[in-house]
């Protein structure tokens, strides 16, 4: 059976380094890459005050410098973040409160790529966003 996004999201998984032997996206070739965990990028997500928003670049550094890192990992970021978000929107849909999930909202971009393959699509993040800038 395929697993739920809230068993992606806890899955028991180490983040690790990896030194990369060629250019890859935009990380040269020498560079130690930090491999992040969903977890990992969910507990930087909820270290974000309200009302702020901060882009992938800076999450990637943020978490590369954290780890003693060069680079964090561009696909599994997104791929990460997109199992943060989709994770706490399958708790709000299980009766959690917006102020109870992990605010990804204020990471993703609504008109990026990742906001676009959501389950549940832009108008979540573009309310929350609005929410967020009215109080």
């Amino acid at each position: 059976m395929k697993k739920t996004w809230l068993e992606k999201l806890n899955e028991n998984k180490a983040s690790k380094i990896k030194r990369i032997d060629i250019d890859f996206a935009d990380i040269p070739a020498g560079s130690n890459m930090f491999i992040a965990t969903p977890k990992i990028i969910e507990n930087y997500i909820q270290e974000i005050d309200f009302g702020k928003r901060i882009d992938i670049k800076t999450l990637r550094k943020d978490l590369a410098i954290a780890h003693d890192a060069d680079y964090t990992c561009p696909v599994t970021t997104g791929i990460f973040l997109r199992i943060v978000a989709e994770a706490n929107y399958e708790k709000l849909q299980k009766g959690n409160l917006v102020e109870e999930i992990t605010p990804f909202w204020r990471v993703i971009e609504p008109n990026s790529a990742l906001a676009k393959k959501l389950s549940f699509g832009q108008d979540f993040i573009l309310q929350q966003i609005e929410k967020e800038s009215t109080n």
